[in-house]
């Protein structure tokens, strides 16, 4: 069997940082909203992250780690004209712009579906894995995340060999950019050229529709922009506008409302703007790009769930894994199994038989799922060749060794218990820092963070 073949997709999941929080700062996205201001427990976080993790693991599907950034971001507060040590900085913060320290505070970095796009050496024209930071500019909170990106993927993706890295788009809103949670790639298998679906919030065109209420986070001058860095060609990539009532629904990502995996695409009948034009463009590079594969789509009317309980549940942000036998498991939050009207369709359009999807997997991740983000948002997906694989440049592979390290680490270093008054505690800054330079440690990552850089 070929190299090309044995490639594999490796879900890297976020480990949500010590500082995880609900300060309800992302604009269009419900759950956040509503649960804005609500006490946090950044240790159940991680371990729910974690367990969810090693259950992908032990289940057969390769699984690797991204560390959390470094929080509170005080290189951001210290441009915004706050200067002097956590003590005198993050006390005034919270008193003059306490809005500012919930941004700088931010863990938002646990949600690596807005990480970065990635497109597999298969797809591109000099064989390397490429990588592109998404610039996050929509919110404050998102936009300082870019530079750590960079370097935490070049830290572990870092034989150029292998991977390039580009620099993210420019942070305006013209090139407005939030990674993979707007990009899914289809395929007949993982290591064999796939096809790349592109989803933007904004009009192709003048007089296209548009959403009323929000603002969309991905343009498609982004998203072609990204498919020009790595190179890829119109046979390669479609680009789709998402329906403007998902968006004022509040889907935020096409991730919440529509997944792909192999040559299933899970979607609503909301999720673009012209249903049709996805599909049969879908079809067509298919046909031309995987020797034929058919597109299998796997469509659900707003009669059998509605725009609001998707979004409510977030069935379209689970994980389909695609097992080596073609079958498919679908990885859902626990918000599905609840919802009653979401569970029976899942039972009758998912486990009906026509299509790949044979098992569904309940997954509790209800500290990331109050801020927005479900089992698809904690996970970035990068496939790789063995020899690729081989050469990754930190311990990020999950394995029984590494999860009983990192399990030990949280319960070490994390609160279980965090309210929005609690950051601007200086200690919780120094037993971040501490945390983080004892997780570099753990995971080989060397020296990425700006504490480390600036010693």
């Amino acid at each position: 069997m070929s190299e090309t073949r044995l490639a594999q997709e490796i879900n890297f999941d976020g480990l949500p940082g010590p500082t995880h929080n609900y300060a309800g700062l992302a604009q269009g996205n419900l759950a956040s909203a509503h649960h804005a201001g609500l006490v946090s427990n950044p240790r159940e976080a991680a371990l729910q992250g974690l367990a969810k993790m090693k259950a992908s693991r032990d289940a057969g599907f390769p699984q690797a780690v991204l560390p959390p950034q470094q929080r509170p971001d005080m290189a951001l507060l210290h441009r915004l004209g706050f200067r002097g040590t956590p003590e005198e900085v993050l006390p005034r913060v919270a008193d003059e712009a306490p809005e500012l320290l919930h941004a700088a505070c931010s863990a938002a970095a646990m949600w690596t579906a807005n990480a970065a796009t990635v497109t597999p050496s298969t797809d591109s024209l000099d064989a390397r894995v490429h990588f592109t930071p998404a610039n996050m500019q929509s919110a404050l909170h998102r936009a300082i995340e870019a530079a750590q990106t960079g370097r935490t993927l070049a830290a572990i993706f870092r034989d150029d060999e292998y991977f390039a890295h580009h620099p993210a788009l420019p942070a305006t809103p013209w090139f407005a950019d939030e990674g993979a949670a707007n990009h899914t790639r289809l395929c007949a298998h993982h290591g064999g050229p796939g096809v790349h679906l592109f989803v933007h919030g904004d009009g192709a065109c003048e007089g296209a529709p548009r959403p009323q209420r929000y603002t969309p986070r991905q343009t498609l001058r982004a998203s072609r922009a990204l498919s020009r860095q790595h190179g890829l060609t119109s046979a390669q990539a479609l680009f789709a506008q998402q329906h403007p009532a998902a968006i004022d629904a509040g889907v935020f990502h096409n991730d919440v409302i529509c997944v792909g995996s192999g040559a299933v695409l899970l979607y609503h009948e909301y999720a673009f703007a012209d249903e049709q034009a996805v599909l049969d463009g879908l079809r067509e590079r298919l046909a031309v790009r995987a020797d034929g594969q058919p597109l299998i789509p796997v469509r659900v009317p707003e009669e059998a769930v509605s725009l609001n309980a998707a979004v409510a549940s977030y069935l379209f942000n689970s994980q389909l894994l695609l097992r080596d036998d073609g079958s498919m498991v679908l990885v859902v939050p626990g918000e599905c199994e609840s919802d009653a009207q979401v569970w029976q369709a899942i039972q009758n359009l998912l486990l009906a038989g026509h299509n790949p999807i044979s098992e569904v997997v309940v997954r509790d991740v209800k500290q990331s799922m109050r801020n927005g983000g479900g089992p698809a948002c904690l996970r970035l997906r990068v496939v790789l060749s063995e020899a690729e694989r081989a050469a990754l440049g930190a311990r990020v592979m999950l394995d029984d060794a590494l999860y009983g390290e990192l399990t030990g680490w949280v319960e070490r270093h994390y609160r279980d218990r965090l309210d929005l008054a609690d950051l601007a505690d200086p200690q919780l800054a120094h037993e971040s820092l501490v945390a983080l330079d004892e997780l570099t440690g753990i995971m080989q990552l060397g020296s990425i963070y700006p504490f480390q850089l600036d010693d």
